[in-house]
């Protein structure tokens, strides 16, 4: 039974990841060879995009084939199994080294090597989510090509999700960092914060790191106190979403709280405000209130809020279709 769709872009990617494949060395070879694959460039850590055929269509990525990879990036280059789809193996290069591969090479003129974050949300889910994997591994490689253990540098291994080191031996992980984020409620009202780095309008539901050795719900009563002084009981979960900025996993809960008095911390948070459900609605759909704006759609704050004002309005007040 296929899972439920998830609300989140960056989430409901559609590969099948074929870890057993990785560790096949003459299978990947093959597939990377094999004229079907697709293989996607990224250069600077932004994905090739085609564009669209009709202005009310979104692009798609600008998927290649292997019989170019050569004339893209060196062969130390790095590269990546994304996963199996339809019996075709997707995999992502890493072209940096190329000078403007928009005005010269094999690219030149088909496409552009666009933000992620600024085309997820006219993607199709599942492109932005295949992209959001690819830029995330590849990003993870950039920044770690030297042994956290010795110094020495160290190669890839198991077609893009390890790093070996020959000298001492050492193994090195992508890493994904677990953020919780959570939409305090209580009663017909949400509590929404405004980061200090933020712009001066914009405000969200609340979020912190999840430390080691702590529950996410322990996470969300903690960062909650201490932003903004209010303390919360029930914690359900909500959904999660993938983030590849660098390589977060946004955790999503619905915080019931138990106080109202609002403390902000005077560091992280610049001011938080309780609104009423018929406010953030309007907020949801684009209007200012009381000079705040809502969290654009591709954030999972925004989702959050979505989900609190439509069981509010359905007259339902238990999240347990969350847990």
């Amino acid at each position: 039974m296929p899972i439920a769709t998830n609300p989140n872009i960056f989430a409901n990617n559609p590969l099948d990841r074929g870890a057993d494949k990785r560790t096949d060395p003459e299978w990947l070879a093959a597939r990377l060879n094999d004229s079907s694959s697709l293989i996607v460039p990224f250069w600077r850590l932004n994905p090739f995009v085609l564009p669209s055929k009709t202005p009310d269509k979104p692009g798609a990525i600008g998927w290649i084939r292997p019989g170019v990879r050569g004339d893209l990036a060196p062969q130390e280059a790095i590269w990546v199994f994304l996963g199996i789809d339809d019996h075709i193996a997707h995999f992502a290069l890493d072209i940096s080294a190329a000078g403007d591969p928009e005005r010269s090479g094999p690219l030149a003129g088909l496409g552009t090597f666009l933000n992620l974050k600024d085309i997820a949300p006219q993607l199709a889910a599942g492109d932005a989510a295949i992209l959001a994997q690819a830029k995330a591994l590849i990003d993870w490689h950039s920044r770690h090509p030297y042994c956290a253990a010795c110094g020495e540098k160290t190669k890839l291994a198991d077609a893009g999700y390890r790093r070996i080191c020959d000298h001492c031996n050492a193994e090195h992980f992508p890493r994904t960092d677990p953020v919780v984020i959570a939409l305090v409620v209580s009663g017909n009202k949400c509590l929404l914060a405004r980061n200090a780095a933020w712009p001066a309008n914009m405000y969200s539901a609340l979020a912190g790191f999840l430390e080691p050795g702590e529950s996410i719900e322990e996470a969300v009563v903690r960062e909650v106190r201490e932003e903004t002084g209010i303390e919360v009981g029930k914690v359900r979960y909500h959904s999660t979403q993938p983030w590849p900025y660098p390589s977060s996993l946004m955790i999503g809960c619905i915080a019931e709280a138990e106080t109202e008095q609002i403390t902000i911390d005077g560091r992280e948070i610049a001011e938080a405000r309780w609104v009423d459900r018929s406010a953030a609605r309007k907020m949801l759909d684009g209007e200012r209130q009381d000079n705040m704006w809502a969290p654009p759609p591709m954030a999972i704050a925004h989702q959050l809020i979505r989900s609190w004002v439509f069981e509010g309005a359905e007259g339902k007040t238990d999240y347990s279709a969350y847990d």
